[in-house]
């Protein structure tokens, strides 16, 4: 009789413990729209979401010219000056050479690049443990940060920003 109750036992914490492990993880969401500079037609929406530890970012744009361009995190979440300057440079928390994400040394900001169709349509995913929204880790936290579009490709090379030409799209990272 003792094994069959301690069996009995056994089986509803098991059950009830299923149950407690199926609770959602939190997740943050902002959405940010991202407006022309430098003369140009860009714009579009960016939408970083986080949840267990990941960020991921998507990015729409339009009004690209057909090709590859640029994309970067910049120190702040200024977008006042017509050609996007009031933004800074790279985001850059941990002092690290220009590069390409997760080779070498890169900064944070340092997300590429990406492809616009001949329509001047572009989408960006992009997703990192490295990044936080509103965390208060200021090696990772992009709240007050600005979210970057440039005209031209990252090199990954050239020092300290890639050579990607003109700011053409700009949207402060915040709540």
């Amino acid at each position: 009789m003792k094994k069959l109750i301690l069996s009995i036992v056994v089986i509803i914490a098991v059950i009830f413990g299923c149950k407690t492990t199926g609770v959602p993880a939190k997740s943050k969401k902002l959405t940010i729209q991202l407006t022309p500079k430098s003369g140009s037609k860009v714009s579009g929406e960016a939408t970083f979401t986080e949840k267990n530890g990941k960020v991921v970012l998507l990015a729409k744009l339009t009004g690209l010219k057909p090709g590859i361009h640029a994309i970067h995190i910049h120190e702040k979440s200024d977008c006042t000056a017509e050609d996007g300057s009031s933004a800074g440079g790279h985001w850059n928390p941990t002092f690290k050479a220009h590069g390409k994400f997760g080779e070498g040394e890169y900064h944070k900001g340092d997300i590429g690049n990406f492809a616009a169709n001949v329509d001047g349509e572009g989408t960006v995913l992009f997703e990192t443990t490295e990044w936080c929204i509103g965390c208060g880790d200021k090696t990772k936290d992009i709240i007050g940060k600005g979210l970057i579009v440039h005209q031209d490709t990252d090199d990954f090379t050239s020092q300290p920003s890639g050579n990607a030409g003109a700011r053409v799209a700009c949207s402060a990272i915040i709540k």
